[in-house]
């Protein structure tokens, strides 16, 4: 594994004078965010990080997978992040500005359906401009999963567009020759991107902390294109805000969420995972309880692939479970969730 280091002590100096420093993570489901960012939570040495999540979905699990859930943790409101986190993430970043002690470093989870680019003008078109330092926008690709459709959505189009760095992640799971596919399909949408190649997000902190690469200059138009609109926006917004917005409203993803206090089979659920889990299920996380294991089970999947991995329960053993897909059946995914209960 890489040894990894804290960005240089030149760097820090640099915050005081330019605002706080934050990266936005972003990458299609599956890709590898949570894991990122777990990465640099690990491996932050001396630097003081302030991590901001936003979940799709009523539950919000990446919160529970999260190495240390501190007070260094600030969740946001629950949606898609296009609809509530303009309001939520200006005052969660207001939160950590006016902590006590310095916060050297912000990063940002975004869903993996979102469109950066709100994200984005609200550090770049609001006070938080004067306030923070937008350093550069991280893009996760799953280098096993990625293809030229890409489930057909724009979300994963756009995450590429304004990536100032791509990590092509899972990089152990394919061939040579489909990374440089991945490669020239990227630089095809992003000219000049900086890619670099991971295996589970593992990437030394100084190539995507403090790098500086965000050109704030090229967003000036997109910027006053926002002022103009911005009261026709907010109303669009509180008005679709059921729908997690357009952009979701066009993909057709939808996020279902599944909780129960009675424990599951676990062959009935690999069952499920196996025999009945529908097509269009893209993206599935959670906590799981079995009645046969004193364990909990955290569970991840990602298109074909799926993990179960037991570590200790700190609170009292439920089954949460989010799954995120395109036109799923909600009745018929619950219906056959309950069929798993023991």
């Amino acid at each position: 594994m890489t040894q990894l280091t804290a960005p240089n002590a030149n760097t820090i100096a640099d915050i005081p004078k330019r605002g706080m420093p934050v990266t936005i993570i972003t990458g299609f489901l599956g890709s590898g965010k949570t894991t990122l960012l777990n990465q640099i939570l690990k491996n932050k040495q001396d630097l003081k990080v302030a991590v901001l999540v936003n979940e799709f979905g009523d539950i919000n699990i990446d919160s529970q997978l999260l190495v240390s859930i501190d007070e260094d943790m600030l969740e946001l409101s629950n949606g898609c992040i296009c609809c509530t986190i303009n309001d939520g993430l200006v005052d969660a970043v207001y939160r950590v500005l006016e902590r006590e002690e310095r916060i050297d470093y912000l990063v940002i989870e975004t869903t993996g359906v979102a469109d950066p680019l709100p994200i984005i003008l609200t550090f770049l078109g609001t006070e938080l401009r004067d306030l923070t330092h937008l350093d550069s926008i991280l893009t996760l690709v799953d280098s096993e999963a990625f293809n030229h459709e890409h489930f057909l959505s724009e979300a994963a189009l756009k995450q590429i567009t304004y990536g100032d760095i791509v990590l092509l992640n899972k990089t152990d799971l394919v061939t040579q020759e489909k990374l440089e596919e991945l490669e020239a399909y990227i630089r095809e949408v992003k000219a000049g991107a900086k890619i670099l190649h991971t295996t589970y997000g593992q990437v030394p902190l100084p190539l995507i902390l403090g790098v500086d690469l965000t050109p704030k200059d090229e967003y000036s138009s997109l910027i006053k294109e926002k002022h103009e609109h911005h009261h026709d926006h907010n109303h669009e917004h509180h008005h679709h805000h059921r729908h997690h917005s357009h952009h979701l409203e066009n993909d057709g993803f939808i996020s279902i969420s599944f909780q129960s206090d009675r424990p599951f089979d676990v062959h009935k659920f690999e069952n499920f995972l196996n025999e009945e889990i529908p097509q269009d299920v893209f993206r599935a996380k959670g906590i799981l309880w079995f009645s046969d294991s004193n364990l909990r089970h955290i569970f991840q999947l990602s298109g074909p692939r799926y993990s179960l991995n037991g570590d200790e329960w700190l609170t009292p053993p439920k089954n949460q479970l989010v799954f995120i897909g395109r036109n799923l059946d909600v009745n018929k995914i619950t219906s056959l969730l309950n069929q798993c209960l023991a």
